[in-house]
Order: C-alpha cells, then sequence, then structure tokens
C-alpha cells in the first residue's frame, strides 16, 4: 500500500480540481455556447474532483479490475449527492440538477453520471495518480511544498469571500477590514462590485443553481429539541449507534465465537465509532428517503455500508498499522476487508433502523428539555473528543512499541505506563499488527 505524504496529496487534490475545472467549463461551454466558469470558487478549481479524488486514492488504491470501477463509482456518487445537499444548504439554491435523466435520485445524482464518474476514478487511480507524482517530485522538493501551500491559502480565502459574499455577509467583512469611514465606502463599493461579478458567474456557470428551494423544517427550531434532522439530533445518534454497535457485536461475538470480549474502538466506554458514525452518517443522508421501500433502503445501505467498511479498514491500517478486522475466511470477501454477507447486514440494519428503530429513538430525543439537551449534548462532545484522543495516543504507541520504538517523550512514557500492550489487547483483542 503506498503511503504517500501530506504534500503529495494535496498536489493530487489540486491536480485534480484543476482537471475537473476544465472538464466542467469546457462541457458548459459547448452547452450555453459561451464561457462559463463551472468551478465552486473564482479560481480554475473543482474542489469536489479533489475531494473525491483523495477518497480514491486513500481507500481503493489495493483494487483493480471492476471492483475498482465498482468502489470508484460509489464513492463519487456518494460524494456529489452528498456536496449537493450541503451546496443547497448553504446557499439555498440547487447548482445541479440531473432531473431531466433517467435513473437520477432527486435530481443530485444519476446512474449515466456516476459511471462517468466511476471510470474517470478508476483512471485516476491506475494511471493518473503515478503520473502527477512523477511530475510533482521532477520539480524541487521545497518549492513544491510552498507552491501547494500558497494554492492551499489562495483556495481557502477563495472559499469563505466567496461564501461569505453569496450568503450576503459581503458588507460586514469588508467593514471589518475597513480602518474609518472613507474605506468603509471604497470597501463596499468593492464588495458590491465582487458580489455582482460572483453572482454573474454563478448565473451563467449555474443557469439553474439560484432556482430558490422549499425551506426546511426551521419552524420547529426553537420549539422541540433536536426536531427534524439538525446537529443534536445527528450527535446523539452517533452515541446511541457507538453503543448499540459495540453491544450488538459483543452479543454476535458470544453466540458465534463462544467468548465475550471487547469490541469497542476506544479505550473508555462500550462504543463503536465505526457504528456511530455509520448511523449518523446514514441518517443525515438517507433522512428525507426515510419512507421510501424496503427494497430501495435495503439496496442503498448494502453499497454505502460496503463502502464505508472498506474505508474504515484503510484508514485504520494506515494511521494505526492495524488490523481491526479480517473477512478473509468468509467466502464473498474482498481483501479480506469486506465481505457479502455482512454488505447485506448493513442493507437489513438500514431498513430495520428506517422502519423500526428511528422512529422510538427520534421521539425519545425530542422529549428532552431544550437546556438539558444541549448541555447533555456537548457533554458527550467533549468527552468523546478526549476519548479518541487518548484512543489515539495509545493505539499508536500499541503500534510503535510492536515496532521496537523506545519510548522518549513524556506521552509515549504515559501510554506505556497507562496503556501497556496487555491492556491494549484486552480492549482490542482481534487487533493485528500489519507491516
Amino acid at each position: 500500500m503506498i503511503r504517500f505524504t501530506w504534500y503529495e496529496l494535496l498536489w493530487l487534490f489540486f491536480i485534480y480540481s484543476f482537471l475537473g475545472w476544465v472538464l466542467e467549463t469546457a462541457a458548459a461551454t459547448v452547452k450555453q455556447k459561451k464561457f462559463a466558469n463551472r468551478g465552486l470558487v473564482n479560481g480554475p478549481f473543482c474542489v469536489i474532483y479533489g475531494i473525491a479524488a483523495l477518497f480514491m486514492t486513500f481507500g481503493l488504491q489495493e483494487l483493480r479490475g471492476v471492483w475498482l470501477f465498482l468502489f470508484a463509482t460509489i464513492y463519487a456518487t456518494v460524494i456529489e449527492w452528498v456536496a449537493g445537499h450541503l451546496i443547497e444548504k448553504a446557499f439555498k439554491a440547487r447548482w445541479w440538477d440531473y432531473s431531466k435523466i433517467k435513473w437520477n435520485l432527486d435530481g443530485y445524482i444519476c446512474i449515466p453520471s456516476s459511471l462517468i464518474w466511476g471510470a474517470l476514478g478508476y483512471l485516476g487511480i491506475r494511471w493518473g495518480n503515478r503520473f502527477a507524482i512523477i511530475v510533482f517530485k521532477m520539480l524541487p522538493l521545497f518549492l513544491m511544498k510552498i507552491f501547494v501551500l500558497v494554492l492551499l491559502g489562495v483556495l481557502v480565502v477563495d472559499i469563505l469571500g466567496s461564501y461569505l459574499l453569496l450568503r450576503g455577509k459581503g458588507k460586514n467583512l469588508a467593514r471589518w477590514e475597513a480602518a474609518n469611514e472613507g474605506l468603509d465606502k471604497v470597501s463596499d463599493k468593492l464588495e458590491s462590485a465582487i458580489s455582482r461579478w460572483v453572482g454573474k458567474r454563478i448565473q451563467k456557470a449555474y443557469p439553474k443553481a439560484m432556482e430558490l428551494i422549499r425551506k426546511e423544517e426551521e419552524a420547529e427550531k426553537g420549539k422541540v429539541f433536536a426536531a427534524g434532522c439538525g446537529f443534536y439530533k445527528i450527535v446523539l445518534l452517533f452515541f446511541v449507534g457507538a453503543f448499540l454497535g459495540d453491544i450488538t457485536e459483543t452479543i454476535f461475538c458470544r453466540i458465534t465465537a463462544g467468548v465475550w470480549m471487547s469490541r469497542s474502538s476506544v479505550v473508555w466506554g462500550p462504543f463503536s465509532i465505526v457504528w456511530g458514525l455509520a448511523i449518523a452518517l446514514v441518517t443525515a443522508m438517507l433522512y428525507k428517503y426515510k419512507d421510501k421501500s424496503d427494497s430501495f433502503l435495503f439496496i442503498i445501505g448494502t453499497l454505502l455500508g460496503g463502502a464505508y467498511e472498506y474505508l474504515c479498514s484503510v484508514f485504520t491500517e494506515i494511521v494505526f498499522g492495524k488490523v481491526f478486522w479480517d473477512y478473509s475466511e468468509i467466502p464473498f470477501n474482498l481483501g479480506g476487508r469486506i465481505n457479502l454477507l455482512y454488505c447485506f447486514f448493513w442493507g437489513i440494519a438500514a431498513v430495520v433502523w428506517f422502519k423500526k428503530i428511528y422512529p422510538h429513538i427520534s421521539a425519545w430525543i425530542e422529549k428532552i428539555p431544550m437546556l438539558t439537551g444541549k448541555v447533555l449534548t456537548w457533554f458527550l462532545i467533549i468527552f468523546m473528543v478526549c476519548n479518541v484522543a487518548v484512543s489515539c495516543i495509545a493505539l499508536v504507541r500499541y503500534d510503535e512499541r510492536g515496532k521496537g520504538v523506545v519510548a522518549e517523550n513524556s506521552i509515549q512514557k504515559w501510554a506505556d505506563e497507562h496503556y501497556d500492550d496487555a491492556k491494549m489487547e484486552k480492549i482490542y483483542p482481534n487487533a493485528k499488527a500489519t507491516e
């Protein structure tokens, strides 16, 4: 497995963002018969392409053939679907619409486009990354580091500025920067000009982007705690899912293997981060589809669950040097990271969650008093942040001890004292070191 440096990953992000911008702009220019800057920001970058490329580079480099194409298609589709919803939520507008194309889902994604993204992802992982890294290494490393960092800084400013202007916050930003009344007037004029320019660019590039969408369930906000599918609801569902997932896996191991073993992802408490994130993400993504047919939820749950579990397996192996599950002995597995039977379990879990469990848990959460719910949520967030931080330190040190690395700093010594190999083996009994 290739381990890219942070600078190489940033380089790949900008390369694919630029190529995506070229592709989108060329297609829009041909369609509209005039130049149309299709970037989400003002610079020549389509960041969605860069983000998708990083996810594929990180998680799919071991795959080949039809599996690489299939997973690239799934990853790209999910990223496009999530991006469409986030853009709509942030700007109250829809920036692309596949409603007139067959086999689409609410106009955000469609099978023809997904197949194209899958093919592009396949080409990028098989050959594109290799060529891009060769170009990166041809130039002086010091200069390339400065170059990608400058691009990152410019992109951050570009994204922030575009967001503020499109959300109508440009005047506040301009006044904040102005030192006196005279500069206020100049800044206001400059902001107004930039805002008009950005607005015109967006309207030209995305003719349907400025169509208003229906308002979300804001009417209930302030009356019922965690109404709908907002921040507080998702956070609490994460904790519920993490706890139930750990309990479920523990009982499953007892039934199938005849032993009680810890299935927790963290060192404090019975919480499975994989399950918690799965519940939170699937609820946030599929909330508006929760009333669809069981077959729809099963298929989507199977595909998303398999892709998600595969990515989690790669992530933990790269970051912690450990494999926490191995399905190599189960038929129809893919690199031991996922298998067909457990993918079906993800699909069944999606159906059971939305049809049987979620309505009751959601109702219980909404009965929590407003102040109590907010205090509880933030307390749990702080607890889990600390829990994950300590767990990461313990796992990294666990991997270092396995490689014979001697403790030199206070953090390493603290980890050796409080989380030695015996304790870590008890918390993570299935963890296996990788080369």
